[in-house]
């Protein structure tokens, strides 16, 4: 018995002296092995925010998705073996998932985010079925002796076994190329397998969608998860919705109507714009060419831009709208003063001429309008006082960014008062060497419609914050006067007329049955050595025009057919305002159209 308690004290000391190192000397060391051993941290992946039209029909959402992941413990031994499977499966890069499958002191890697379920499941149970199959040969090689194969077998069939699935949203875009321009979509993921916005809304409200990962951590032994263990969840914030005052159907229908009309005329590109005239919501803003935002790698980066709010163009005659308004607010004219229009106008350092040959002649502004007359604008526009139309050019909006959330937007151009001479003045009372992008003439010319009164345009119903820090939306858009109503309405009148088939500037816009004020425009377009021979047609206008609902406005850009603003644009804008009527239910005033005289 003495023996024997020797014995046992001397055993007991050792492990005293194990426990006093463990304990007292390094335990912070030893715990951290532990934990690294005995832990694996796994991501909780936060659903995205959908995009939704204004009946929130979606426009991008996130569907039913797992992401393919890996425990390096078990695959580093057959790497090589799994990456190639896994690249060639699916089309990951086999170097990258090469280094994933060898990470060291890790228990958890992802191979593959936002696969659709179907795809990662068939992955999944194939690689359940090499494993199986190399378990099978290991067993056969044990009962045949064969310690090596039996140890190779065993290998491959824990490196498939290491791969397992998680829940993992992946972005759809069911509309396709309708809004894909200001929508946007996500690209490859980011190396820390994070969701990579690539353009549009996306981009822009990338964190107001995004959402905020989770995290679990928990214990494990001999590869499986310890009840009793240590469990830590930190669960996933999922991102919010952004509902856009995009109407589905009508985007659809205008990016339909744009596509054939810059086809037909032989055109680079176009945009077209139909806005809320009392709102300023923005119901389509389609550019053409586009893309289908679930096939961009398909189509040209430069397709994947809004036109509409990034490129910049001189307006042409629709500016006349702008300037012709302004006189009659600033107490200078009516719709009825009459002027003496010659067939050129010698002006400092150029000829100003009319896009029709003509004598003198004799019209009204209201013909001014009507007729599109360079001439006559001039002669108007030299009743301002000095800094007068640069004054109200600001107030309607130009040379200003509209900032309702839509990244790479420009401001365009409007000379600084420096800069002001005379000369510019004349150009720009009609419309060239001034510039805009389509959304802020559409909010200009909108302003007409509005009684004077100009509201900021929107994308955004409600409001959301911009990766720039910037709240947009219409729950922050603001209005203001610009010129009286009184002004507006003479204008609007004015604006009837150029539709009118007796003066056949633009019949084509016509919208049978209703009251429709426009405006054609075409100008030259220039290029870095000055004009480069091609042009800018558009059509602006609104309807009815005695009480306006919808403001619509449409582009086009470079048509080789020889057409203008008139014969290109103007049966557009007939079509996308028809559809608008008519989807919306806004029944005909009823009321006689403007009979103001053009001539006198």
């Amino acid at each position: 018995m003495r023996s024997g308690f020797v014995l046992i004290a001397i055993v007991l000391s050792f492990f005293a002296a194990r426990l006093v190192q463990l304990q007292g000397l390094d335990p912070e060391q030893y715990a951290e092995m532990a934990a690294a051993e005995g832990s694996v941290t796994v991501l909780l992946p936060a659903e995205r925010g959908d995009i939704l039209d204004r009946n929130g029909e979606p426009l991008a959402d996130s569907a039913d998705g797992l992401m393919v992941v890996a425990d390096p413990t078990m695959t580093a031994a057959k790497a090589p073996e799994v990456a190639k499977f896994l690249a060639g499966r699916l089309g990951v890069d086999y170097f990258r998932t090469l280094e994933r499958l060898r990470v060291e002191d890790s228990r958890f890697q992802y191979i593959a985010r936002q696969v659709p379920a179907r795809i990662a499941n068939e992955v999944l149970s194939d690689a359940r079925e090499l494993a199986a199959d190399a378990t099978e040969d290991a067993e056969q090689a044990k009962q045949d002796g064969d310690e090596e194969a039996r140890d190779e077998f065993e290998a491959v069939a824990d490196a498939y076994g290491g791969l397992a699935t998680r829940r993992d949203p992946v972005r759809f875009y069911p509309a396709r190329d309708v809004a894909a321009n200001l929508v946007g979509f996500l690209g490859t993921p980011n190396p820390d397998g994070s969701a990579k916005p690539s353009a549009g809304f996306e981009a822009t409200f990338n964190t107001h969608l995004a959402g905020t990962d989770g995290e679990a951590r928990y214990q494990v032994g001999a590869g499986n998860k310890l009840p009793l263990g240590d469990n830590t969840v930190v669960g996933a914030v999922d991102g919010q919705d952004l509902t856009t005052t995009i109407d589905r159907d009508l985007q659809w229908f205008t990016q339909r109507v744009l596509r054939q009309t810059v086809r037909q005329a032989g055109g680079d590109s176009g945009v077209a714009v139909v806005m809320d005239s009392r709102t300023g919501d923005v119901l389509a803003l389609a550019d053409d060419p586009t893309y289908d935002a679930s096939r961009p790698l398909d189509y040209d980066k430069d397709d994947y831009k809004s036109r509409a709010m990034t490129d910049v163009y001189e307006p042409g005659s629709v500016q006349k709208v702008l300037t012709l308004s302004a006189l009659i607010d600033a107490g200078k004219v009516t719709a009825r003063t009459k002027l003496r229009v010659p067939g050129s106008l010698d002006r400092q350092d150029r000829s100003i001429g009319d896009w029709f040959d003509h004598g003198l002649i004799r019209l009204t502004l209201a013909g001014v309008l009507a007729k599109s007359s360079n001439i006559g604008t001039v002669l108007a526009a030299d009743k301002f006082e000095d800094g007068q139309l640069r004054d109200y050019l600001t107030r309607f909006g130009l040379g200003q960014r509209t900032n309702i959330g839509v990244g790479g937007e420009t401001a365009g151009l409007l000379p600084d008062p420096s800069m002001w001479t005379s000369q510019t003045q004349d150009r720009i009372a009609f419309g060239q060497s001034v510039s805009v992008n389509a959304v802020q003439m559409a909010a200009a010319v909108n302003t007409i419609a509005n009684g004077g009164v100009r509201v900021d345009p929107s994308l955004i119903l409600g409001s959301a914050v911009t990766e720039d820090g910037d709240e947009v939306g219409t729950d922050v858009a603001t209005t203001r006067r610009v010129v009286s109503a009184e002004a507006a309405r003479q204008t609007a009148l004015m604006m009837e007329r150029v539709i009118d088939p007796e003066i056949a500037i633009a019949p084509g816009a016509a919208v049978p049955g209703y009251r429709v004020a426009g405006k054609t425009g075409t100008a030259q377009r220039a290029g870095l050595g000055g004009y480069d021979g091609t042009f800018t047609v558009s059509f602006a206008g609104f309807a009815p025009a005695d009480d306006p609902r919808f403001t619509i406005y449409v582009v086009v850009q470079n048509p080789r057919n020889g057409g203008g603003g008139g014969s290109v644009a103007g049966p557009a804008f007939s079509k996308l305002m028809g559809y608008a009527l008519r989807r919306y239910a806004v029944p005909p005033t009823g009321t006689p159209a403007s009979r103001l005289p053009v001539e006198w």
